[in-house]
């Protein structure tokens, strides 16, 4: 008869297996904001309430904002790990890319769809393809890790294309009435995934900091105050179009700011 001795994990080796699964709680937390939201959006559809679908849009914000804290913490306790990059990566596509697209679809074809069906369908269409820009997006993103100048990403971050959507449902969260409303929204979701998917360089937070960036700062938070939920969409007007001049800028041989370096890999 054969004894077996099962040795119990110490209290410092339980310690190190709760440190590495820290980040990945946090990355759920992440997934259950934007799951919450495609709930919540759904729910909503035939209602029309303009508090759910704001609150729609908050989640999304609260995703992001747990989807940057995931990062933080695994840096912080030295947990980084392949696990917890691939399940940050399919919680991107449900979180910035599914359920904004939830969100849009809801609020703005959805109701309209009951006397317009072939605009439903469209509407449908064009939300997929902001889903299907923003996988592509994480896609190759994930194969270009240290092969892209890391000042600039290439394309519209995924989670800044949800934000630009939801921006247009927290400025004006009452469903859409008229059809040209319905050709407006589905030409900003076409639209900014096309961005994700482009090679046009946006700036990215890893730009050397200086005195004019805390002014620019500064003025943002004094049009928040003023603004308040339509402050997000000037930030996005200005953002993007700051971004496409400044790329077509560098065509034409500006350097006034450093363009993106190239990497022969």
């Amino acid at each position: 008869m054969r004894l077996r001795t099962h040795l119990k994990p110490t209290r410092q080796q339980r310690l190190a297996r709760a440190k590495f699964a820290l980040p990945s709680f946090v990355t759920l937390l992440s997934i259950a904001c934007g799951f919450g939201s495609i709930v919540m959006s759904v729910d909503n559809a035939h209602v029309g309430l303009a508090a759910d679908y704001r609150m729609s849009a908050i989640l999304l914000v609260l995703a992001g904002v747990f989807d940057a804290l995931d990062g933080f913490v695994a840096r912080a306790t030295n947990t980084s790990s392949e696990f917890g990059m691939q399940l940050d990566s399919i919680a991107d596509v449900m979180n910035f890319g599914c359920a904004p697209a939830m969100l849009l679809y809801c609020y703005g074809f959805v109701q309209l769809g009951v006397d317009h069906p072939t605009l439903l369908r469209a509407g449908g269409l064009a939300c997929f393809v902001f889903v299907a820009c923003g996988a592509l997006r994480l896609a190759r993103f994930n194969v270009n890790v240290g092969r892209t100048d890391p000042r600039y990403f290439v394309g519209m971050p995924i989670t800044a294309g949800a934000a630009c959507v939801a921006a247009v449902v927290v400025a004006w969260p009452a469903p859409l009435t008229t059809v040209a409303q319905g050709y407006l929204v589905m030409a900003l979701m076409v639209g900014v995934g096309t961005l994700m998917v482009s090679t046009v360089r946006f700036p990215s937070s890893k730009q050397p900091k200086s005195v004019g960036l805390f002014v620019v700062i500064g003025v943002g938070l004094g049009l928040l105050a003023w603004l308040q939920t339509r402050f997000f969409v000037l930030f996005f007007v200005l953002y993007i179009s700051f971004t496409l001049l400044l790329n077509i800028a560098w065509q034409l041989g500006w350097r006034g700011v450093p363009a993106p370096a190239v990497y022969e890999d």
